[in-house]
């Protein structure tokens, strides 16, 4: 009684796989696997119910053993080919999946790159509109200055020059800052050169910088996205670290830019950079622009030990 139980239950949960097997046929492209394992899940269900029917008719298992074995091998064949055939299934949603993540990289590079274009506009716009008119300016001052005879009306003059002259540099420092000149026209080791010496020359963080780059040149893609990286990195430790000291390293070695990043500072818990836990778009934005490059980047920290970073990309 117990054996015609089991055998009833299993026939009954391989009517249920087979029904399962026939819905996946609806959201799969490669259908055919699908079919042929409900026709293999249907055919043991048959098998169950010739192994039941000496049990309940009473005639002589030996009426329904080649039925039995025939069966046996539909089932086999079935199920062989329906396995062969959900590999398929695995490989098309592998290729998804890549040509996923390569729209995703062709996306941010090209939002990257419309960035960076609208940076440059607006810096162009503010050195070469701004700037020149600003100057004129200057000059019209300075030549009132030295013909104004009363003293008060000279020095509202030269208060006027000194305020002019500063926001001149304001505008070269903020257009410079959204397109570096020297990036674009000399390349990432001069241009971090250049950042870095404005810094220490502040006397408020010391940054030990060396790069074996020296004049070589790489796709402007790669040179921007390094080249934001590692000031983002140092405005996150001059914000946050209160480290003494910074030390950066440029390497170029066969195929791959390797770019290593330590401070000495308070350092944290870098729980916080997970998506729970951090609501910035620092973090993000660095690990974005890397993967665009089809790069690594690593970030480890703890309290009291200082921060690293180490950037790998290929070029």
């Amino acid at each position: 009684m117990l054996l015609q139980f089991a055998l009833v239950l299993a026939m009954l949960l391989q009517f249920f796989a087979a029904g399962i097997s026939i819905k996946l046929t609806r959201v799969t492209k490669y259908n055919v696997s699908w079919m042929l394992i409900s026709a293999g899940f249907i055919i043991m269900a048959i098998r169950c119910l010739v192994e039941l029917l000496p049990m309940i008719s009473g005639s002589e298992p030996q009426t329904f053993r080649e039925v039995f074995v025939w069966l046996g091998v539909g089932v086999s064949f079935f199920f062989a080919v329906g396995v062969f055939l959900i590999q398929k299934i695995f490989k098309y949603m592998k290729k998804v999946e890549q040509e996923k993540r390569d729209m995703e990289k062709i996306l941010l590079n090209a939002i990257i790159q419309a960035e960076e274009s609208e940076r440059k506009r607006f810096a162009k716009d503010l050195h070469d509109g701004l700037g020149p008119i600003l100057s004129t300016i200057k000059m019209s001052l300075s030549s009132l200055t030295k013909s104004e005879k009363e003293e008060q009306a000279k020095k509202i003059l030269r208060n006027t020059d000194l305020a002019i002259e500063e926001a001149i540099k304001s505008i070269r420092e903020i257009s410079n800052n959204l397109s570096p000149h020297i990036l674009n026209n000399f390349g990432l080791n001069k241009a971090m050169r250049n950042f870095i010496n404005k810094i220490n020359n502040s006397d408020t963080i010391k940054i030990n910088f060396s790069s074996n780059f020296e004049d070589s040149r790489f796709d402007s893609n790669t040179e921007v996205v390094l080249y934001r990286v590692l000031c983002e990195l140092i405005n996150n430790a001059l914000k946050h670290s209160e480290a003494p000291l910074i030390t950066i390293s440029l390497e170029k070695i066969p195929g791959k830019i390797v770019c290593s990043y330590e401070d000495n500072g308070i350092g944290f818990d870098t729980n916080i950079l997970k998506p729970m836990h951090y609501s910035g778009m620092g973090y993000s934005n660095m690990v974005s622009r890397i993967n665009s490059l089809n790069g690594s980047f690593t970030l480890t920290s703890e309290k009291g030990l200082g921060t690293k970073a180490m950037i790998t990309v290929p070029v």
